[in-house]
């Protein structure tokens, strides 16, 4: 039973439901043991040492009979990892789920920001939408945490308006300092009655939910006539347009103490950010100087 095993290489192998002759058939046909009947003789020998278990295991190089019998009584199965990126949206997560190779069944829809960004762990065969559901919960939670330690003052009137208005913020900047004081350009436009004109909720409008469009916004495109076209329709959208992260959700509900109103690009990665049309103008007329062909600012 200590004899090298025939495994060239460490590798992770599913073991199936069975009895031994059964997981003896698997663990030859995957090249773990070259001799089942020994397999089956010493899993008789030790039964009092355990169950054998199934899952899928880690096996090193040359595992030998005892090596494995240990590994399926005792080890902790494979785990696998899924990454929801901040800032993508419902499409998207079906997309990186579909992609995920070890997880079993469907998920055809989610509703748009209602999972939560971050990596989550699970067994081979995990069901989808079981991952999914974890993932709504977490969301849920972190919702209610973040909503009930806001700062007094904001003009949302629920968890699920900070939800859609960070949703907006986490895809408006990739910088992440620059999170609080996107957001409290976008809460002051709301505390005076302006529209946001976000150009992030033009594009989830024309790409139909995508998040993404292989063009810059047309005027077309921006001047439809849609609850989603913060350029023509006053207040929030009336949903989120992506899962947005923890700290865009932070930064709606903490903002930056700021009067501006306004930002643009600064042809660096960030925004200039200003209290006047004026000055606004100025930033936007830079901007265009370096981009000729760049679409509005936003919110302009």
């Amino acid at each position: 039973m200590q004899r090298p095993g025939p495994l060239s290489e460490a590798s992770a192998i599913v073991v199936p439901h069975g009895g031994t002759v059964r997981l003896a058939e698997a663990l030859t046909s995957t090249g773990v043991v070259d001799r089942p009947w020994l397999f089956r003789g010493a899993a008789w020998l030790t039964r009092r040492e355990g169950t054998l278990h199934s899952a899928e295991f880690a096996f090193p190089a040359h595992a030998s009979i005892r090596q494995v019998l240990a590994i399926l009584r005792t080890a902790h199965p494979v785990e696998h990892h899924l990454t929801i990126a901040e800032g993508l949206t419902a499409q998207q997560i079906i997309a990186v789920l579909g992609r995920a190779e070890a997880m079993t069944g469907e998920v055809r829809r989610i509703d748009e920001g209602a999972v939560l960004p971050q990596t989550y762990n699970y067994e081979y065969g995990a069901d989808r939408a079981e991952v999914v559901a974890r993932a709504k919960a977490a969301m849920d939670k972190d919702l209610a945490a973040a909503w009930a330690d806001r700062a007094p003052g904001l003009p949302l009137s629920s968890a699920r308006d900070a939800l859609i208005l960070a949703s907006i913020v986490e895809r408006e900047t990739a910088k992440p300092e620059e999170r609080p004081h996107v957001a409290a350009v976008y809460l002051n436009r709301l505390r005076q009655g302006m529209k946001l004109q976000a150009d992030p909720t033009v594009v989830y409008l024309a790409s139909n939910g995508a998040g993404v469009l292989d063009h810059r916004l047309t005027r077309a495109e921006l001047g439809r006539d849609d609850p989603f076209n913060t350029y023509r329709s006053p207040g929030l959208p009336p949903a989120p347009i992506c899962s947005p992260g923890l700290d865009s959700l932070h930064a709606v509900l903490h903002p930056a103490a700021s009067d501006d109103l306004f930002f643009v690009a600064d042809g660096t990665g960030g925004h200039v950010f200003s209290r006047s049309y004026e000055a606004h103008g100025i930033a936007v007329a830079r901007w265009r100087a370096l981009v000729p062909s760049a679409p509005h600012g936003s919110p302009d």
